[in-house]
């Protein structure tokens, strides 16, 4: 289906906790606007967006997928993203392609952990939202704590646009404030009955309506003067209240449904059709902090937001079209680089299906197969109006695992598998990691890194073996000491000879120059795994020339990239070259390379050297009722505990961890609090680690090195 013009497109990304029940939400409005002619379900393995074989198992969203229906004359296109934390990192491409966003949460468990972090993610998108409160027929449901704690957590500016009549088994009907009638489903949902509102239900329903015209008019002031003038809104008056509000992210409408068996699904998707913002009403977001319209009227563009590989079919490259009419057979120009890229075959994706068109409309969301050298996150315009979108930001990785093929050979193979998946989902990260001398690959959680392995072996045909992950441990000294060594070797031909002597100190921020040294320069070296190195040269009297001083500092630095005392890289360290000397036929680059790195590491071992390892800052999200398990187990992980915050009936704790001790932290924090707590990560600073670590890495060094 291709959208009649812009102002006929919806793009909308559902969003909540794992099981509030989005993939359901979306069957069912495909089946009510009768793009499907049969209901599928999540516990059948046969839902139009979750098709991937992984998901099917899984019985839960692993990847964002698009579908799309058509309403009375609207296209709507709909995100589903997953709501498991170890998958949040494929929903930011989705909220940044997304006109408006549709929370959905459990009436049986409230606000939950997954719907309080996507609410920050649409609140620093400034995406306009609404809710739907899902499972209204669950035994255990609770409408009115839902509500409650949506308003805790997201204001007073949450407004209840429906509520049901009953709950629990005996759910049958939802009454709406807004157009004032109840909705009574069948007993197998489907298409309801338009009744009035029961007496018994009467002033609820107006208090509702009241509270709701109310903050309509309050966020709008020809409507506050029409309310103090007629004393109400008409139906009209409060949709076009409703549409502004939202767009200003003032007013959060609430409905209601039972997914599972279609009811309530009809009255939200008209909703979307008439009131929810578009593309015509959110502006692109540019790289150079600058906005600009969607526009049917515009040049041709489009902003690709996600890639991935299908056999037999190749590049898929998922794009929003951002101005004009996309089109097979169009020439359009990469921004960042300049290279001229033809757009081939179009389709509209319909779940794992897509459908040929010819051409797509401003606003509207399509498939283009075979874009060379397109990935995600790139902008294609017309050479006569160029423009670059701003860049998707995507969460921190919070797991790692150390990964190798299980045969050997097959190292190049292991590369392009990992840069093709990295391609489809830019929240992994791969470090090959030479100071460690492994292949590290960061994702969300372990079950992502599961995935991640899992595809390898099907698709990549690679059998992946992963171990722990080593600890990039630092080295540094705590004193000022003098260090010398002569290089001299006479081997029947030109010999080699080199002395030199090395004051060897702590470096700071702020450590005063030494007045007893007559330094002739100084080097400060930002080093690339962090800290510094200060050189400096001291030499008088020309007992070592100029020339050499380049090899003294690289054989500083070759030290420093294997410590001389666990093999650790160094950092924050003064090296001032004070007195040497040199032979004029048996002095040369090679020999003071070695006497400087032989003098450097003698002189360390003698400074009180210590051991320096990574803490990181993370923040923890839960329900209160597990934070005591919680800050317990970060005391057993020598955890810093900085504060604690409330959010509504959730709460925060900040802390500062050692790496060495978030290995596998995300199962223990599952396990800890029934899979409801998410948290973050990252890099804070290196302190020394205690005595008793330092010896037994030291000790681990030493064996390694007889192996």
């Amino acid at each position: 289906m291709k959208a009649k013009n812009t102002s006929s497109v919806k793009n909308i990304v559902l969003l909540g906790h794992t099981g509030s029940g989005k993939t359901s939400l979306v069957e069912t409005m495909l089946y009510e606007s009768g793009t499907i002619r049969r209901r599928g379900s999540v516990k059948d393995h046969n839902t139009v967006s979750d098709f991937h074989p992984i998901e099917v198992e899984k019985l839960k969203s692993v990847y964002p997928s698009v579908t799309h229906f058509d309403w009375r004359g609207t296209k709507v296109n709909l995100l589903d993203t997953p709501g498991s934390s170890d998958f949040w990192g494929r929903v930011p491409a989705s909220l940044f392609i997304a006109d408006s966003a549709l929370f959905v949460i459990d009436s049986e468990k409230g606000v939950e952990v997954g719907t309080e972090a996507f609410w920050r993610m649409a609140e620093r998108a400034n995406l306009p939202s609404f809710f739907v409160v899902n499972k209204l027929d669950s035994s255990r449901s609770d409408f009115d704590a839902a509500v409650d704690a949506a308003k805790e957590h997201f204001g007073r500016g949450v407004v209840v646009v429906q509520f049901p009549y009953s709950e629990g088994d005996d759910f049958h009907a939802i009454i709406d404030v807004l157009k004032m009638r109840m909705y009574e489903f069948p007993e197998n949902g489907g298409k309801p009955d338009k009744l009035p509102i029961p007496k018994s239900m009467q002033a609820r329903a107006e208090l509702y309506h009241n509270e709701l015209v109310e903050t309509i008019a309050e966020n709008d002031e020809s409507l506050l003067d029409l309310y103090f003038e007629n004393g109400q809104l008409g139906e009209y008056e409060m949709q076009s209240g409703l549409h502004d509000s939202m767009l200003k992210r003032e007013i959060f409408p609430l409905f209601c449904t039972v997914a599972d068996r279609n009811m309530g699904s009809g009255r939200i998707m008209g909703f979307m059709g008439n009131v929810v913002p578009g593309p015509v009403d959110k502006p692109l977001k540019l790289s150079d902090g600058g906005e600009r319209s969607i526009s049917q009227d515009h040049s041709p563009s489009m902003f690709v937001f996600r890639s991935e590989s299908e056999a037999h079919v190749g590049e898929l490259s998922y794009f929003k079209v951002t101005g004009g009419e996309i089109h097979s057979g169009l020439d359009l120009i990469r921004q960042g680089d300049g290279d001229h890229v033809r757009i081939g075959s179009i389709f509209v994706p319909q779940g794992k299906l897509r459908t040929e068109v010819p051409g797509l409309l401003a606003g509207d969301i399509g498939v283009a197969v075979k874009l060379k050298g397109v990935h995600a996150g790139a902008t294609l315009t017309s050479p006569s109006d160029p423009f670059e979108c701003a860049k998707i930001h995507y969460p921190n990785p919070t797991n790692r695992v150390a990964i190798e093929t299980e045969r050997e050979g097959e190292e190049d193979k292991l590369s392009q598998a990992l840069s093709q998946i990295q391609l489809e989902d830019p929240s992994v990260r791969v470090e090959h990691s030479q100071e460690l001398q492994q292949t590290l690959l960061h994702g969300m959680g372990e079950e992502h890194l599961r995935v991640i392995q899992h595809q390898m072996k099907e698709r990549f045909g690679l059998d992946i073996v992963s171990t722990k992950p080593a600890i990039p441990y630092r080295e540094t000294i705590q004193k000022r000491v003098e260090a010398h060594y002569k290089h001299k070797k006479q081997s029947g031909g030109a010999g080699q000879f080199a002395e030199v002597y090395l004051s060897i100190e702590p470096w700071y921020e702020g450590v005063p120059d030494r007045d007893d040294l007559n330094v002739r320069n100084v080097e400060e070296i930002d080093l690339e795994w962090g800290g510094k190195l200060v050189f400096q040269n001291c030499i008088v009297g020309g007992v070592i020339d100029n020339r050499f001083m380049p090899a003294i500092l690289k054989g500083v630095m070759e030290k420093m990239q294997s410590g001389p005392m666990s093999g650790c890289r160094a950092m924050d360290i003064r090296v001032s070259v004070v007195d040497g000397s040199m032979h004029s036929v048996d002095s040369n680059e090679a020999a003071f390379k070695t006497a400087s790195l032989m003098a450097f590491k003698q002189g360390f071992l003698e400074a009180s050297p210590k051991l320096l390892e990574p803490i990181y800052n993370i923040e923890i999200t839960l329900p209160g009722d597990y934070t005591g398990d919680v800050m317990s187990d970060l005391s057993t992980r020598r955890g810093q505990i900085l504060g604690m915050d409330s959010d509504g009936t959730l709460q925060k704790i900040r802390a500062l961890v050692p790496l060495s001790e978030l290995d596998r932290y995300t199962t223990t924090l599952k396990s800890l609090t029934q899979g409801s707590a998410t948290y973050s990560q990252e890099f804070h600073e290196y302190v020394a680690v205690p005595f008793d670590i330092q010896k037994k890495v030291m000790e681990e060094t030493l064996d390694n090195s007889f192996m």
